[in-house]
Parts: structure tokens; sequence; C-alpha cells
């Protein structure tokens, strides 16, 4: 896995007071976008499902950068799990100011042979574990008259992706949520998505193991590299910062020229 980091540091008072909540944070887009937090002064609540061990090194990693962090283990497909997450935020940090949902699963197969609990795995933790983390956070923004959401969608909720047809409903799904979330909330909470295309992490090892697929992918790439989770984490901090404040129902299209959505 490609952990390359941009050269480019945040400035630590960027989120200073703060406190953000990142689900799926203990690998790839979620752990850098944390990490990044950090550097930048948030406070993080550092979510994970599986990886115990992966998401304790990364709370470790965001007190080593002089701020706090907490883990908590929750399946964002059930509500009471989600509603656990924003309130050990509150309870720990007294506040919660920004949500990261990026907690997410690619799963799929032919749609004629696909299994219904892969489509449902699929559709309730991309789609439905967004839609719980987002009510339950609503309700301590609404509470404080403030706050910011950024959604991890993915190219595959634009333009489709063949035999992941449960995973592209899920993503585009997350952009229409967005986008009705954005004016629902408005205009003292934002909501804004990012939609990453090939990103080099360990959601994706089982096909970037073939070195002919990834000179493909690459290839198709104007900007000719795969992204790394640090490309991702940054786009996601300038949407959750005050630098897009004018921003929201926007989907940042994180891709390398690959797919161009107006």
């Amino acid at each position: 896995m490609n952990e390359k980091i941009v050269d480019q540091k945040l400035p630590n008072n960027l989120f200073s007071g703060k406190t953000a909540v990142v689900t799926g944070a203990s690998r790839g887009i979620g752990r850098a976008t944390a990490l990044r937090f950090a550097e930048a002064g948030a406070n993080v609540v550092v979510n994970y499902f599986q990886h115990k061990r992966d998401a304790e090194e990364v709370a470790h990693e965001c007190e080593n950068l002089g701020v706090r962090a907490a883990i908590v283990q929750a399946d964002v497909s059930q509500l009471d799990d989600a509603r656990r997450i924003v309130e050990i935020a509150e309870s720990e940090f007294g506040r919660l100011d920004i949500l990261v949902a990026n907690a997410g699963i690619w799963e799929g197969g032919a749609v004629e042979a696909m299994p219904e609990e892969i489509w449902d795995k699929v559709l309730d933790a991309n789609l439905k574990g967004t839609w719980t983390v987002c009510r339950a956070a609503t309700k301590i923004f609404r509470k404080q008259n403030l706050g910011n959401i950024v959604i991890v969608s993915s190219t595959a909720g634009q333009r489709g992706e063949a035999g992941y047809s449960n995973y592209a409903a899920s993503k585009g799904g997350q952009i229409a949520f967005t986008k009705a979330l954005s004016n629902e909330l408005a205009p003292t909470i934002r909501v804004n998505a990012v939609a990453p295309g090939w990103v080099d992490t360990n959601l994706n090892d089982s096909v970037f193991v073939d070195e002919d697929f990834v000179h493909r992918v690459v290839d198709a790439i104007p900007l000719q590299r795969v992204a790394t989770a640090d490309d991702v984490a940054l786009s996601i901090i300038f949407l959750a910062s005050d630098w897009s404040r004018h921003i929201t129902g926007e989907i940042l299209n994180i891709n390398g020229g690959a797919v161009l959505c107006g």
C-alpha cells in the first residue's frame, strides 16, 4: 500500500479546539484524514469496525501530534452504534464540529449472480451507514447551531462500475444524499462530499496485485498516477475548514481527471 504523504504541512491552529469524528478511520482514507485533522489541531474520534490494533495506532499517532483522541468500535450500519459514536465525541470532548462519513466496503459481483446478502451488506455499510452517522451528528449540530459534514463517495457513483452495481448504487445514493442534506441543513451546517477515483489503499489490494491492471488504470488517468490516501485527506480537510466556508452541496472530484463531472 502506498502511504506517501503529500509534502504540505497544515497550520496547527486550523481546527484548534474543535472535534472531528472520522468513521472507518483505522486504515486508508480514514486513517490519513484522522492524522491530518490532528496535525491541524482537532481532537479526533477514531471509529473502527474490525481493526482495533490499527485504530489504536492511529489514535496514538494523533496524540503524538498534540491533540486528544478516542477510539470507538462501532458498526455504522446500526443506528444505535452511530448514536454511540457521536455521544462519545460529545462526552469526551464537550462538542462535535466535524463528521467525516468515510466507512465503507467494496464487494460486488455480476448482477444476475449477486447474492442478496452482498447487495444488502454493501448498501447497509455505505449508504445506510452514511445516513445513520449524519442523523446522529445532526442532532448535536443543530443544538450547537453549527457543524460540518464531509461524505466520502466515489467516481463509481457518477459513472457506475461494472461488476459492482451495488457499490455504485450506494455511492450514487451518497451523492444524492449530500445534495439533499446540504439544502436541508443550511445555513448553519455545511454538507459536501468527495468522489475519489482509484486510491492506493488496502481496499484495492486485491486488484492492485495485478501489475497489468494497475498499468491500465494509470493509462486512463490524465495525471498518470493513482491517488494516495493523503491526496483525498487533504481535500476533506479543505471542505471541513473555513477555507471552503461558502461551499455546500459540492461533490469534489479527486480522480486525476479520469472522470470529468460538471
